[in-house]
């Protein structure tokens, strides 16, 4: 028995026999399967379906599993749609313990050597989604008569799409996260831009100014400078929508 059968695992194997019997096995345990057979197909699964765990082998057709595992944990979760928060389990045939420090150093959560037994692989899989249970979602968030869809990447006020830039979306993707902080100039910069500092504050002015114009439909204002230290998203309470 599981401890959330709505938990989805990535499974990244290009072994036919292995990944045929690791994805039977799981899903009769109970999780939701997606199958991946190198690193190119698994960055589009992380990008589009947020897997809870992902599995993968280390020894891919175009590349290491290593590598991707450095790929998702320099993700700024932000403007790219990779979790970098997401757990990951690698599967190596490398079992000296020079390989393991080496995965675990490159950002894997866990590390497995083959040959390994199935419920050793379902325990660990299982003691890793209990420690990431509290991750955020990443469906839809309302706040108030506003709904954000980092899947979709869509704006909604009052049910009507609002068209976004790319850094607009990305800086509200950022004061969504939390409706209740202030979010220094700095952190946002930082967030969105992926540099700690533009050099001057206006691009940063410039782009908070023009999605609070394009959110003032609604009898709510959504966009706060507040003076001396950042923006925040004027409202009450985020949730799920």
């Amino acid at each position: 028995m599981i401890d959330d059968p709505r938990s989805t695992i990535l499974l990244i194997e290009d072994d036919p026999a292995t990944r045929t019997f690791l994805a039977d096995n799981l899903t009769a345990d109970g999780y939701t399967i997606r199958v991946a057979r190198g690193l190119r197909e698994g960055v589009h699964e992380l990008r589009t379906q947020f897997p809870d765990l992902v599995v993968l082998d280390v020894g891919l057709p175009d590349g290491s599993g290593l590598d991707l595992v450095r790929a998702v944990r320099r993700a700024d979760g932000i403007t790219e749609r990779i979790d970098p928060k997401t757990p990951m389990l690698v599967l190596s045939g490398r079992a000296n313990e020079l390989d393991r420090i080496r995965g675990l150093e490159q950002g894997a959560d866990d590390y497995l050597t083959k040959p390994f037994g199935y419920g050793e692989l379902r325990c660990r899989i299982r003691a890793l989604l209990r420690r990431t249970q509290d991750r955020p979602t990443h469906g839809a968030v309302r706040v108030g008569a506003l709904v954000v869809d980092p899947v979709s990447r869509e704006v909604r006020l009052d049910d009507v799409p609002i068209e976004v830039s790319q850094k607009e979306f990305a800086l509200l993707r950022v004061l969504v996260s939390d409706v209740t902080r202030v979010f220094t100039k700095e952190e946002l910069v930082q967030a969105v831009w992926g540099t700690k500092s533009l050099g001057s504050s206006r691009t940063l002015d410039s782009h908070a100014c023009r999605l609070r114009q394009k959110l003032s439909g609604s009898e709510h204002q959504y966009i706060l400078n507040v003076w001396g230290v950042g923006y925040r998203l004027l409202d009450g309470g985020a949730g799920a929508a």
